[in-house]
């Protein structure tokens, strides 16, 4: 495609987006005034799903057990082409609302999907955008990992979304994590009168603490673990008869996490024989997978970004925390860049940040970030030895 063409679709793009700016920034606004946690985004996922498909876009609701997803998809009338994802997250977090500002990254998705569907029927390709709930977790959290177990990303050729922080920079290194469950099951009894008839679920739950602190010494820097007692009975005078411990354990890959957990699990069952007690091990929401990060792809998201007046900082944080945009990255080339908020001493999962989330700053923050990915799937859609590139590196890291 000639050059001149692309810079004519660059200023498409780029208008697009700003004469809908009032429109993205309400959309913004309306979502983080309706926080709603993991697969209780009813308000959010609604918003969202009206303005696709009054602009054309064919929607699936309800996917892969999650009940607030959805695909929302825009093809080229002049038929198969480049098919490019855009990753939404709209949950809050519970008691803090939407202090990870999700309320930017559906809306930046949203309106870079929008602009790139006004051209498709000149460029060719089709536009998706996958409307994944939960992403903080929680009960049949994570729904990303959903999709992916489900095949939804089959056939898409790279998927895009950005993140707010307190800096603009690339795709960061995340964690593999294993969201799990322990529920010890022992015998009640009177805790003064008759102890000796007892079996203490709450002592094997304990053991399970003591246990994986001593382990702690014998991992890899990598690791990080982390657990919470979610029942330990109901009455000091009263054995406990159930107790239940919820842990992540995250590395910095699958494999490792593997290895780990495994070794956990046999701390528990070691705990149960210990005590006496019965133990239950199970996942509680989705299993997460570090991200496979494709400097490549970041490198044409750079790009973009530049050609609106705005740069990476020189150096990548470490990434230490998990996203399940990760499972994505492991079947398609995916990138997660961040757009700048706030301060630099600025931290998610805060009331800071929350506030962040709706600033002017957060607001123009959208709209750079929703042409940076934008001018991106325009690069994409129109250059295949770019989009080639792109996909040899993904290939090379599962070589």
């Amino acid at each position: 495609m000639k050059t001149g063409y692309i810079k004519d679709y660059q200023k498409d793009i780029i208008n697009e987006i700003e004469n809908k700016r009032d429109v993205y920034i309400d959309m913004s606004h309306q979502i983080h005034d309706h926080p709603e946690i993991g697969n209780q985004e009813i308000f959010s996922s609604g918003l969202l799903v009206d303005t696709l498909e009054k602009e054309g876009f064919f929607v699936k609701k309800a996917l892969a057990g999650h009940p607030t997803s959805f695909i929302a998809r825009k093809k080229s009338r002049k038929g198969p082409g480049t098919v490019i994802g855009l990753l939404a997250e709209y949950d809050a977090l519970p008691n803090l609302g939407h202090a990870c500002g999700h309320n930017i990254i559906a809306s930046a998705s949203t309106a870079a999907a929008i602009s790139l569907s006004k051209l498709i029927d000149k460029i060719g390709g089709e536009i998706v955008v996958f409307g994944t709930p939960a992403e903080e977790g929680g009960e049949n959290g994570s729904a990303k990992a959903s999709f992916v177990k489900h095949n939804l990303f089959e056939g898409v050729d790279a998927c895009m979304m950005i993140h707010p922080s307190n800096n603009n920079y690339g795709t960061v290194k995340s964690l593999a994590n294993d969201p799990i469950q322990f529920e010890f099951k022992g015998k009640a009894a009177h805790a003064a009168a008759c102890p000796e008839k007892g079996i203490n679920a709450l002592d094997g739950v304990i053991q399970l603490f003591n246990g994986i602190n001593a382990l702690r010494q014998h991992v890899t820097s990598d690791v990080r673990i982390h657990g919470i007692i979610t029942d330990g009975g109901s009455a000091p005078n009263i054995v406990p008869d159930y107790a239940k411990a919820k842990f992540f354990i995250r590395a910095s890959k699958r494999s490792s996490c593997n290895q780990v957990t495994e070794r956990i699990k046999n701390v528990a069952r070691g705990a149960a024989l210990i005590t006496g007690a019965k133990v239950n091990i199970s996942f509680f929401q989705n299993k997460i997978d570090n991200f496979l990060v494709n400097n490549t792809f970041d490198k044409i998201f750079e790009e973009n970004l530049n050609l609106i007046g705005e740069n990476f900082i020189d150096e990548i944080p470490e990434g230490l925390a998990s996203t399940d945009a990760g499972n994505v990255s492991h079947v398609v080339p995916t990138i997660h860049p961040h757009i700048k908020i706030g301060s630099s001493k600025l931290a998610a999962h805060t009331p800071q940040f929350r506030e962040a989330a709706i600033s002017k700053q957060g607001d123009e923050a959208l709209i750079i970030g929703a042409k940076a990915l934008a001018l991106t799937g325009l690069t994409l859609l129109t250059d295949k030895g770019r989009l080639n590139e792109i996909k040899d590196e993904f290939n090379r890291q599962h070589s």
